[in-house]
């Protein structure tokens, strides 16, 4: 690995544990059997997509969602049943990115979408017992407030661009490969982290 003074961290797999597979079961068992087509770790159809780079609100998501599954679920059921992949933020992954941020220049940059992001602050407050996860970064971009996602290029670049890194010198993270692949096609320097690693397993 060359010189690297910046990372980009990934949230989900990353810091945030997460378990796709609760959201998919609990959609079943609400009467959406082919959940997969919508979402999975590496596929978003339109809707979902939508949702990740801020183009519709949670409130027109269930909507359009309901009627794309022709079931009449509530917009509590829909919110449950879609945070229930998120489960809990380890906190020695927590300890391990305040001693690294002393070394490094440290960001986020995450696919999520309004309702995940509320959950994932309430999730940090009661594993933590502190306010402000966002605070851990220089800056943490967030796609449904950047309208821009992974794996498209441009959002790479816009990071790269706004905080004026040398993309040589800059690491990214993520436990998705489509990611990993798009980082590493413009430049950045990669690693694709699955389990059973965490970050802990990294030698940085």
């Amino acid at each position: 690995m060359q010189t690297v003074k910046n990372i980009i961290f990934d949230l989900g797999g990353i810091f945030l544990a997460l378990n796709y597979q609760l959201t998919k079961d609990l959609f079943i068992e609400y009467g959406v059997t082919e959940f997969d087509d919508f979402f999975t770790q590496h596929h978003a159809n339109d809707l979902f997509e939508d949702l990740e780079m801020g183009n519709i609100s949670p409130e027109q998501f269930y909507d359009v969602f309901r009627s794309e599954t022709k079931t009449n679920l509530t917009n509590e059921q829909i919110k449950t049943a879609w945070n229930a992949m998120l489960i809990s933020f380890p906190k020695q992954r927590i300890d391990w990115l305040r001693e690294i941020k002393e070394r490094y220049n440290i960001f986020l940059f995450s696919n999520t979408n309004q309702i995940h992001y509320d959950q994932i602050i309430e999730l940090y407050k009661r594993d933590l017992g502190v306010e402000d996860f966002n605070k851990l970064f220089i800056k943490p971009y967030y796609s449904h407030e950047m309208r821009l996602r992974k794996p498209y290029p441009e959002s790479f670049l816009h990071i790269i661009n706004e905080q004026n890194l040398d993309i040589a010198e800059t690491l990214f993270i993520d436990d998705t490969i489509k990611n990993v692949e798009a980082a590493n096609a413009i430049g950045l320097q990669t690693i694709h982290l699955v389990g059973p690693r965490t970050v802990l397993d990294l030698d940085l």
